[in-house]
């Protein structure tokens, strides 16, 4: 297997505006001409969003699985395995202990679900989805309070039936807003939106590490005192991988195995060190596990959902609308991160086509008792990195060309100055600002099987010799990771990065950032609002109303459209303050973005 940039089978190198490259071959000029159709979505031509998200995908559907021989593939799965399954399981401890009517099979089995069918069916397999990333803890509180509601009645319905019905409406609205090219207004989603959201997700994994330890006090003092050393041994040591990995010390084939397996081995040590000397005597605690592929209470996988009571049919419906409304926004904006212009991206997306999977999946899991799957953050973005192919732009420690070069050729075209940051521009010399090392991202392994194999891996998982392995994982390494996954995007968040900017010296800061041509008024305005969005998502999830989390996640995009422009920015400040998450030619699936 190859880890270059170079592969037989892949179709032709895109420039910005998505045409093949003039070095093409020519047996690919058919891909060329069906690849990329001319995309005029019309809100009122029901269903055309998905006809023309097939016809664009289908000509590179076998490439996505013979690209696939690469060695990428292999730590990609790895890293979101580990990202993927320990946090999802470990979110869903609320919805376990609570409701009772919830396992760690019916975890695992949905995470394989949703990957294999957007692995096989997707047009977007770089996505991620299942029940870990940032949906987990509002979909943990919307179970929970539908479970809270229906205790309170005197003659309550079963559970799991009126939950059947909330995700088959949920279901429906999606199918509705696939066919009716709703996702069209995904083109309104800027990095104001996504930032804020980033920084909400940021905080959700660190305040959960802490919730992790926390529910342990209540036991013996050396159980959770263990708990706390374990979780902070799991966090240095994934960030001294870490850091590692992006300095200037050894072979650069050293620096991406750490990058790549730095957090898998952290866990695994970590894990390990709870069974070594007093540690072992502490007795901390593990993560709870059933019998291999048995639902939770020795209940039928099948949810006869159709007996429910009419008039709770009724009720489910407001349920199922808000529902809708959390995913439409999470599983389309973990898309468009895992797409985002910072990665050289050249096959075409499909955001109709994976929404209406969405509502599939969705009603799956009402039908077998499944906590319901969706797009990830931060794994989905984590996923696409993990795939990036690094190679050197030659060999003097002038500034290299990065992919900002992309998104600054179609920003120079319309008269809008360049994107104001690449999360993946190779470190600087802070003094000089000269750049350390000549690696830059030159290709992304755009395949199937890296999603389709961590999913794979959910099904083994559930296998009994496995589970016992899991079983013995310390839920303070699993707090760990969580610090670590919050602390890591956290640092690339755009809010964070203005924020450091405001407190850099002027003189240590390299002199093309876009920033330096915006006043700091404007920044610390612009900062100020994404943090006042920030702060009303992250309050509402601790109260009562918690449930209502996924209309103010909403209220981000119609905030940047009318209210923000009428703030006192210059188009040119705007323009570097923000921008489209994803490149012109990934934003032509919803019509181009604003």
């Amino acid at each position: 297997m190859s880890d270059t940039a170079d592969h037989p089978s892949r179709p032709p190198d895109r420039d910005t505006s998505g045409e093949p490259s003039s070095d093409s071959t020519p047996n690919s000029a058919t891909l060329r001409t069906t690849a990329k159709p001319k995309r005029k979505l019309f809100f009122s031509r029901w269903g055309r969003g998905i006809y023309m998200d097939i016809r664009a995908r289908a000509p590179w559907y076998i490439s996505d699985w013979i690209d696939a021989w690469n060695y990428r593939v292999v730590p990609a799965s790895a890293l979101i395995f580990f990202a993927n399954v320990l946090p999802g399981i470990a979110f869903s401890l609320d919805l376990i202990e609570t409701t009772q009517q919830y396992g760690v099979a019916e975890v695992l089995l949905s995470s394989f679900m949703a990957a294999f069918i957007f692995s096989v069916l997707g047009a977007q397999p770089l996505t991620i989805a299942g029940v870990t990333g940032t949906d987990s803890r509002p979909i943990t509180v919307f179970n929970k309070t539908i479970f809270d509601i229906l205790k309170r009645e005197d003659n309550p319905p079963n559970y799991l039936h009126f939950i059947g019905w909330v995700y088959l409406w949920g279901a429906i609205f999606h199918w509705v807003t696939a066919v009716l090219n709703w996702c069209n207004f995904l083109k309104y989603v800027t990095l104001f939106s996504c930032d804020t959201f980033g920084f909400y997700v940021s905080w959700v994994y660190l305040q959960y590490g802490i919730q992790v330890l926390t529910r342990q006090f209540p036991n013996s003092a050396p159980g959770y005192l263990t708990s706390i050393i374990l979780a902070l041994l799991m966090l240095v040591t994934s960030f001294l991988f870490h850091i590692l990995s992006r300095s200037p010390y050894f072979h650069r084939h050293v620096r991406r195995f750490l990058a790549d397996y730095g957090m898998p081995i952290s866990l695994i040590a970590a894990s390990a060190m709870a069974y070594w000397g007093r540690f072992n005597s502490a007795n901390p605690e593990t993560l709870p596990v059933g019998p291999a592929f048995t639902p939770a209470n020795g209940r039928e996988w099948l949810v006869r959902f159709w007996q429910l009571e009419g008039k709770w049919v009724g009720i489910a419906m407001p349920f199922g609308i808000v529902l809708w409304i959390l995913f439409f926004f999470d599983h389309n904006v973990s898309s468009l991160m895992a797409q985002g212009s910072e990665f050289p991206l050249r096959k075409p997306p499909g955001f109709h086509w994976d929404f209406f999977l969405l509502g599939v999946t969705t009603f799956i899991a009402g039908l077998i008792g499944l906590p319901a799957p969706n797009g990830l953050i931060p794994q989905a973005p984590i996923h696409t990195t993990s795939l990036l192919i690094m190679g050197q732009k030659g060999k003097s420690r002038a500034a290299s060309p990065t992919l900002s070069n992309r998104s600054h050729k179609s920003n120079s075209a319309s008269g809008a100055p360049p994107a104001p940051r690449d999360k993946l521009e190779p470190p600087r010399d802070p003094v000089s600002h000269d750049v350390m090392y000549n690696e830059v991202p030159v290709g992304v392994v755009e395949q199937r099987v890296s999603n389709l194999a961590q999913g794979s891996l959910c099904l083994v998982l559930l296998t009994g010799p496995f589970l016992h392995v899991l079983g013995l994982i310390p839920r303070g390494v699993l707090a760990g990771l969580f610090w670590f996954m919050g602390l890591d995007a956290l640092q690339s968040n755009g809010i964070t990065k203005k924020l450091l900017y405001l407190l850099q010296d002027r003189r240590l800061t390299p002199s093309n950032d876009p920033l330096h041509r915006v006043r700091k008024s404007r920044i610390l305005i612009f900062t100020a609002v994404e943090l006042v969005g920030f702060g009303a998502t992250f309050a509402i999830t601790q109260t009562i109303a918690a449930i209502g989390f996924p209309v103010i996640i909403m209220l981000l995009i119609p905030v940047r459209i009318w209210i923000i422009p009428r703030l006192p920015f210059t188009d040119e400040e705007l323009a570097i303050l923000d921008g489209p998450t994803a490149s012109p030619y990934t934003m032509e699936s919803v019509g181009g973005s604003i």
